[in-house]
């Protein structure tokens, strides 16, 4: 199934979803045009066709938001960095209040993030940054704060070297950053705005960063699961030049406490028995990979479900490092 198809259909299911509501499993994410609204989209686009469940996707502002409706039972999943999902499981960082019913279901796919800027702006490196404006504040998204805190310090520089441009969430980042009010976006590789930023400004690229062992305990000191990747150019990957390394982290899929077994067991064997096909939909769920989704995270637990079913197929849990 084509990504716009699964995409149309999630939005239609959404809005009729009210005449069988307990029939429904949600999954909340940031709001459209974002790459985890998109990658829940194809998910649930194929548990609709291949397994018959009905899906809704339900967009939130932010990651807080997204976790809240796990916490308080009125979403049974969401993807979210794994650092994140550690802070909300805690009550640290943006998370005043523990939200202890939060699990986890599978590792996604790792999950790089830059900074980017118009082509034409003639910067190459997040160093060329220095003195020239980054999109702070985030008070709708504000997982984006430690995000940025890490590239630029894998860029050599921190706050303190730039300007600050109080945006509040990930999408209008980016159209500040299209219409000249911010020197620089943030955003995730792969995501559908950076294609629409690209085409309206006539052309876009990523920032490098160095990636070395000193940068590496940088950025760990700001999130301790953040890692490099190299990440090539492909046409999914608007804004990739040449082979770039980015800070980069764990996706994973998670689900409140309360989710069923029976939603839990049946989504994930959507999601590792459809694989082919999802990643087909969109590229860089191509990285889906059964071996390497049962993983250890500090201070998490997994739905008991979801053990059961890599139990089941022989997958061992990988240690955390």
């Amino acid at each position: 199934m084509k990504l716009k198809t699964l995409i149309a259909a999630t939005l239609l299911t959404s809005w009729t979803a009210g005449t069988a509501l307990a029939q429904v499993s949600s999954i909340t994410t940031p709001p459209q045009g974002s790459v985890w609204n998109t990658m829940a989209s194809v998910m649930a686009g194929q548990a609709r066709e291949t397994a018959k469940m009905k899906m809704v996707v339900q967009p939130y502002g932010g990651n807080a938001q997204m976790m809240q409706a796990l916490q308080n039972k009125r979403a049974e999943f969401s993807l979210n960095d794994v650092n994140d999902v550690i802070s909300a499981v805690q009550g640290s960082g943006e998370y005043k209040t523990a939200m202890p019913n939060l699990r986890v279901l599978a590792r996604i796919n790792p999950f790089p993030v830059g900074l980017y800027v118009k082509e034409s702006s003639g910067m190459t490196s997040v160093t060329d940054l220095k003195g020239r404006s980054v999109p702070s504040g985030w008070d709708a998204f504000p997982i984006a704060r430690s995000h940025i805190t890490a590239i630029l310090a894998a860029g050599g520089l921190s706050w303190d070297d730039v300007k600050k441009v109080p945006v509040p969430e990930l999408i209008r980042g980016s159209d500040d950053m299209a219409s000249g009010r911010v020197d620089s976006a943030f955003f995730a590789v792969g995501g559908p705005k950076v294609a629409e930023v690209d085409a309206s400004v006539k052309g876009v690229r990523f920032l490098t960063i160095d990636a070395n062992e000193k940068t590496l305990q940088k950025i760990q000191a700001v999130r301790s699961a953040f890692y490099f990747s190299e990440v090539k150019p492909a046409p999914p990957r608007v804004g990739v030049k040449e082979p770039m390394m980015f800070v980069t982290w764990d996706n994973i899929l998670v689900a409140g406490s309360h989710a069923s077994d029976e939603q839990v067991e049946k989504f994930l064997s959507v999601i590792f028995d459809q694989a082919a096909a999802i990643g087909k939909a969109y590229p860089p769920l191509r990285a889906l990979n059964l071996k390497t989704a049962y993983k250890e995270y500090p201070g998490l637990d997994y739905h008991p479900a979801a053990a059961r079913f890599f139990e089941k197929r022989g997958i061992q849990k990988a240690p955390a490092n």
